[in-house]
């Protein structure tokens, strides 16, 4: 237990470190929250590959990122984990940081986890911290120095698929905290190696049954899958997967069809190898090394 705590607190000092400023997103309290909930926030099985994984979320909160020299435009980062950790470090805080360094004001969203032993109606909480962000960012725009008509939101993996989600269901917004005069649409999408469907055909079961399970309906199923709730007003898109990916790279293409369908403009990068979890980080997995040039690339070209 001591060696457990000491490997938490150094991971998470590292973090803050980093950091600029961390914000609540409930400052008054976190909604949804059981009674009698007594859970330390942490990384529940430490690994010797340096990156924290956290898990029992609940004091949800963005933590910002200020550039030295801002262009105005903002993204917030919804790290991956199958909806049962978050991989907050490698598709969170690194990815932070290098947006900074290239003049994007960048916020790593801690979402909680849909985890029914901690939270009431567990399948909406993902959703409701990704649009509560969304919400402070727009709010909070003149003091964070970036334009509310330019704010992003990108998510890996499972974060993926809630960044998806947030660009796809913004019409609605969900959980005890709304604000109709604030929209919670992004500007546009980020999405690297996302699960997209829940379908049975190419959705990833895992995190399916982490966000809507363990009693499946089909409306559920098919709420949750993003290819099919696309429409005119879903935000521009930039996708990477690699091709050898296990979260099928049939999601990114799905999501893709479903933009071009609509009339939204959209970019796709698919690589023959890189696998999953590649983040910006990773060495020696080949040219798929090279797309946040793409991604930089993309967003000059979009006045991002």
């Amino acid at each position: 237990m001591k060696i457990l705590v000491i490997l938490i607190f150094g991971s998470v000092l590292s973090v803050n470190l980093m950091a600029q400023q961390e914000i609540l997103l409930y400052p008054d309290g976190t909604p949804g929250l059981k009674q009698d909930v007594k859970v330390v926030e942490g990384d529940p099985d430490p690994k010797p590959d340096g990156m924290l994984r956290l898990r029992n979320v609940t004091s949800p909160s963005i933590t910002f990122y200020k550039p030295k020299k801002a262009n105005g435009t903002a993204v917030i980062i919804c790290p991956g984990g199958g909806y049962s950790i978050l991989a907050i470090n490698h598709e969170g805080h690194d990815i932070a940081k290098w947006f900074a360094q290239n003049g994007v004001t960048a916020f790593v969203l801690k979402y909680r986890l849909p985890q029914d032993e901690l939270f009431e109606n567990k399948s909406i909480r993902p959703l409701q911290d990704a649009q509560q962000a969304i919400r402070l960012v727009r709010i909070g725009s003149k003091k964070y120095g970036i334009n509310p008509d330019k704010i992003g939101i990108m998510g890996f993996s499972a974060g993926g698929h809630l960044a998806a989600t947030a660009s796809t269901l913004f019409n609605t917004q969900v959980g005890e905290i709304t604000d109709t005069k604030v929209s919670v649409r992004p500007d546009f999408t980020i999405l690297g190696y996302p699960v997209i469907s829940f379908s049975d055909k190419y959705g990833h079961s895992g995190s399916r049954q982490n966000l809507i399970g363990p009693d499946l309906k089909i409306a559920d199923i098919e709420h949750f899958s993003n290819e099919l709730q696309v429409t005119a007003q879903t935000p521009p898109a930039f996708l990477v997967h690699a091709f050898d990916d296990p979260v099928r790279v049939e999601n990114s293409l799905a999501y893709i069809q479903g933009l071009k369908d609509h009339g939204v403009s959209a970019e796709f990068h698919m690589y023959d190898r890189g696998g999953h979890g590649f983040g910006m980080t990773k060495k020696g997995r080949g040219p798929v090394e090279s797309w946040p040039q793409r991604l930089l690339d993309w967003m000059k070209i979009n006045n991002f």
